[in-house]
């Protein structure tokens, strides 16, 4: 494990680089940690021809976990991906992002387009909707959240859903600083959506995969595809926003030979 720091306020920003060639960053989702990437497969199917470097947002596994809504900002998130591609001397990368991470990408490639060999996201959007994370997880868990922590957070989502989460996903929330995500959760729905004007600007090769059955993200995935004029889209068939990643196969079977082209 390593750190790299943000320059602007200073927190600590845990990322992990594995193999040998081209860059390529990977950013979990929200709740998430870097430890996604390896559990589901990824990380070995990448570290044969890419160097790997899988980071903890902020919030999020053993990254600084500030407790204000107002530092987890995107632009604050897009300065502390800067901050680790800096640490880990990588002068550009391609970058691969669920959900959370897919915004993170779709702002990166705004902000920063010459660090970007590439862009991939799944079920990522460049907007979210008020709403979205209680429809992601559960309407209460906000107040969950502030009463009970990461346990009560988990035992409302396993209620709402009415089945027991995995064990390796209940691991990573159960892991997670419960006002530090309560912060994170209250900027994200705040956040603006990035322009689309802004979009049609970005010359990033992209994929943008989603599942059929995550429709807003998939909808949102062939917008973003209609305006940016080196994006596809690839659809994942039978997949909702939570099983995005899982298999990975037929996800890395899209990856692959995407980034091989370029």
């Amino acid at each position: 494990m390593a750190l790299a720091h943000n320059p602007a306020d200073g927190a600590e920003l845990s990322y992990d680089a594995v193999g040998e060639g081209p860059p390529i960053l990977l950013v979990h989702g929200s709740a998430l940690s870097k430890a996604i990437w390896r559990g589901f497969g990824y990380t070995k199917a990448l570290r044969e021809d890419y160097r790997v470097i899988a980071m903890d947002l902020r919030g999020h596994g053993r990254s600084s976990k500030p407790h204000t809504a107002g530092a987890y900002a995107m632009d604050t998130l897009v300065a502390d991906a800067l901050a680790v591609l800096d640490d880990a001397g990588a002068a550009q990368a391609h970058f691969g992002g669920y959900s959370v991470g897919g915004r993170l990408g779709f702002s990166l490639a705004a902000a920063a387009p010459e660090r970007l060999l590439s862009l991939a996201t799944f079920g990522g959007t460049y907007r979210i909707q008020p709403g979205s994370v209680g429809e992601l997880f559960f309407p209460e868990y906000d107040a969950a959240l502030g009463s009970g922590g990461m346990a009560a957070f988990v035992a409302g989502w396993e209620a709402h859903m009415g089945t027991s989460l995995d064990g390796q996903t209940r691991a990573a929330f159960l892991a997670n600083d419960g006002q530090a995500l309560r912060a994170y959760f209250a900027h994200t729905e705040a956040e603006p959506a990035i322009p689309e004007d802004v979009l049609a600007a970005i010359e990033v090769p992209a994929l943008l995969m989603a599942g059929t059955a995550d429709t807003a993200r998939l909808e949102d995935s062939r917008r973003a595809a209609a305006l940016m004029p080196r994006a596809r889209v690839a659809a994942l068939p039978g997949r909702t926003h939570g099983s995005s990643l899982v298999p990975a196969q037929p996800v890395l079977d899209e990856w692959l030979p995407f980034l091989r082209g370029l």
